[in-house]
């Protein structure tokens, strides 16, 4: 079996990898839920989640909402949650 890595992947992995740091700060720091609910969103991150949809529903996510939905995450976590007002005190 072959596997190639191409840049939409390793790009996908390493946003996955970000969110799951997120994730991890804000149930340590803040508060289990929006810890959870980031934990939930780097799923969709992860290219064998895209592999498992277009198996079990016939159609990945598409990159464009990949990328608005990372824009909106990174905007509210360094403008609106408090992680962001954390990092601000530092």
């Amino acid at each position: 079996m072959n596997r190639t890595l191409n840049w939409g992947s390793l790009i996908s992995g390493l946003f996955a990898l970000v969110l799951t740091v997120i994730a991890v700060l804000n149930a340590v720091l803040v508060h289990p839920v929006p810890g959870i609910i980031y934990l939930l969103l780097a799923i969709l991150y992860l290219p064998q989640t895209n592999t498992l949809l277009r198996k079990k529903l016939g159609f990945p996510i598409p990159a464009v909402v990949k990328i608005l939905l990372g824009i909106v995450l990174m905007m509210f976590t360094l403008g609106v949650s408090d992680l962001g007002d954390m990092i601000d005190k530092l």
